[in-house]
């Protein structure tokens, strides 16, 4: 009886260890899981696996970019704004500087992964290039000297001809202008800041500009500019991409959370508000 019971308990005991064995056996191995880099995030966005994306930036467009006169680093919206959807995509973000003239064409050709500049959503652009969701709305003003009196509205401006325009070439406020005025009374620049010195000097006599920089320029000038009139045109803005760029439904997918956690929002309060105070003069 003592033998059977050693052999039986003996039994018992290797009977335990093999369905321990195949229990063990039936875990994933680790290299199961989380082997392979993830195409999605834990948040359910798009996971670029750390990817360097190069964005084509001005770096002389408040607010939207320029170079903190205080530190000398890059700042303004573009980078708080891509830092954050780079934060949420896993991405990397390279700046590089690029001129305003020639960088559409520039992302077209493939120089750039994107640019960022404050740049609107035209049907013309996107025969070229491919947009993001537009992400801020801006309206076009007229910024004339402060003791301006001839005239409050476009339908002034069109009929006195004595009256010169100024405006930055290859921007949809130079079609605006192009659109509303003869040609030969439009006065192009190459950046605002010159078109807004004509201004003051008198060689010129209104600037169509963005809304947002317009307010920059009057803070700074406050007692020798003003907006006037209605908005000429209300713009969506966008990041731009080359065609059939496989980056467009991340960004666009980063844009929309952005916009629901609050991000876009706080965003806006910083730099289109009175609490940005950085001027075109503190960068010169």
């Amino acid at each position: 009886m003592k033998k059977i019971s050693v052999l039986f308990v003996l039994f018992i005991l290797l009977l335990g260890l093999l369905v321990a064995c195949g229990a063990q056996n039936n875990e994933p191995a680790a290299s199961d899981t989380g082997s392979e880099s993830s195409t999605e995030s834990t948040s359910g966005l798009p996971d670029l696996g750390g990817r360097e994306i190069t964005v084509a930036v001005e770096n002389a467009y408040l607010p939207f970019n320029y170079i903190d006169p205080n530190t000398g680093d890059p700042a303004g919206w573009d980078y708080d704004a891509i830092d954050a959807m780079c934060e949420l995509l896993n991405c990397t973000p390279v700046y590089v500087a690029a001129a305003w003239e020639g960088m559409i064409q520039a992302i077209a050709d493939g120089q750039y992964d994107m640019a960022a500049d404050g740049i609107t959503i035209t049907d013309d652009r996107a025969e070229i290039v491919d947009f993001s969701d537009g992400y801020i709305s801006i309206e076009q003003r007229l910024l004339v000297r402060k003791d301006e009196d001839r005239f409050a509205s476009v339908e002034d401006i069109q009929n006195n001809a004595d009256i010169r325009i100024g405006t930055q070439t290859g921007t949809t406020n130079y079609e605006t202008a192009a659109g509303l005025f003869d040609t030969d009374r439009i006065d192009a620049f190459e950046q605002f800041p010159f078109a807004v010195q004509a201004l003051l000097s008198g060689d010129i006599d209104v600037v169509i500009m963005d809304e947002t920089a317009g307010q920059g320029y009057v803070g700074v000038n406050a007692g020798e500019l003003k907006l006037v009139g209605e908005s000429l045109s209300s713009d969506q803005l966008g990041f731009i991409f080359p065609k059939d760029s496989d980056l467009v439904a991340p960004i666009n997918a980063a844009i929309a959370e952005l916009r629901a956690n609050g991000t876009l929002d706080q965003l806006a309060d910083q730099y289109f508000s009175d609490k940005f105070t950085i001027t075109y003069d503190d960068l010169e």
